[in-house]
């Protein structure tokens, strides 16, 4: 089978990964599931996996397939698996879990201590074929496009679970700002529409992006190049502040909103990520407020997700490119040349 494989670091996407003849995986324990991928979603992680930042976090055997939100339908399955079957449609949580471990007994699937995590880890989905495993597939609903629904694998689950945290501590009336309306910020903004009745302020420096941001359900949109966000969410809120901050971006430039922008005892959660916290410490003591990383999200949590998408709750915008655009795909991406999400159909 054809796979756009990594063999080497760098910061050239022009050339960053090649098209190999490779094996088709089989089941190699019985919990095994093969999937026949029919869309797997180009994430900013698989661009930061090129560039090597993440080799001091997970192990990495190079050459490896990149792409870890991957849907399609089960070619083959080890033989204890009862939970799918051969043709079943099924989008792929994005690691392969124990199921026997305290994190993972506890429901924490991205803590698993024997987690496995296809683009990432192993090879992943940037190819005809993806060796998972039964704790990994959610089956879904007819009507679901495989294709279309490869990117909420991840940047969908790690959306969803940023606002799932942030939900638990927004009451009706209050705010929330959503820091970026791109790719998984297009993503949040809908789950937090569906799941809230908070009032809604999107920040994003392209026009495009608010006029998305609007379409999607923000009572009010800004550009943070040409107005003071800190100004403008304190006139919103008529002085207290906004209850939680959903920060897609991570850049330095953002998570210094939080004290400016954050009402007594807020959260600011940090999903995209290649930027610093460079707060004082009296900032957050003042204020009581926090900064919570993401990390992708739980099984449950795709399932969850996968109702909203059924019910027609939640859309994504995507664009399609061949296994050979690979690259070009890449260099989009780095340039910020892409909205919403690119899916990749080998």
């Amino acid at each position: 089978m054809q796979a756009a494989r990594l063999h080497a670091y760098t910061d050239d996407m022009s050339e960053a990964l090649s098209i190999d003849e490779v094996d088709r995986p089989t089941p190699t324990e019985p919990g095994g599931v093969v999937v026949e991928i029919e869309g797997a979603g180009w994430c900013q992680t698989d661009n930061h996996v090129i560039e090597g930042m993440w080799t001091e976090y997970v192990p990495q055997e190079l050459p490896m397939t990149l792409g870890h939100e991957n849907a399609g339908r089960v070619a083959e399955v080890g033989e204890s698996v009862t939970t799918v079957e051969v043709g079943d449609p099924v989008v792929c949580h994005p690691v392969m879990t124990c199921g026997t471990c305290r994190p993972c007994r506890q429901g924490e699937d991205m803590y698993c201590e024997n987690v496995q995590f296809p683009g990432l880890t192993t090879d992943g989905g940037f190819a005809e074929f993806l060796l998972t495993n039964e704790r990994a597939v959610v089956p879904l609903p007819d009507g679901v496009d495989t294709t279309d629904v490869a990117p909420h694998a991840d940047a969908g689950i790690t959306a969803y679970h940023a606002v799932k945290k942030a939900t638990r501590e927004l009451n009706p009336g209050d705010a929330a700002v959503v820091v970026g309306i791109g790719g998984l910020g297009h993503i949040g903004l809908q789950c937090l529409d569906a799941m809230s009745a908070a009032d809604v302020v999107a920040l994003d420096v392209k026009p495009e992006a608010r006029d998305l941001a609007a379409e999607l359900g923000a009572d009010l949109t800004v550009d943070p190049t040409a107005e003071d966000v800190a100004a403008v969410v304190d006139d919103f809120t008529d002085g207290v502040g906004a209850h939680q901050v959903l920060d897609f971006v991570g850049a330095d430039e953002t998570t210094a909103l939080a004290p400016d922008v954050l009402a007594q005892g807020g959260s600011h959660h940090v999903v995209g990520y290649g930027g610093h916290v460079h707060e004082p410490a009296q900032s957050l003591v003042d204020g009581e407020i926090a900064y919570r990383g993401t990390l992708v999200g739980r099984y449950a949590e795709l399932q969850e997700l996968v109702a909203l998408v059924e019910r027609g709750a939640v859309e994504l915008r995507t664009t399609r490119y061949g296994l050979d655009e690979v690259n070009e795909v890449a260099e989009r991406l780095e340039h910020g040349e892409i909205e919403g999400r690119a899916v990749i159909v080998p």
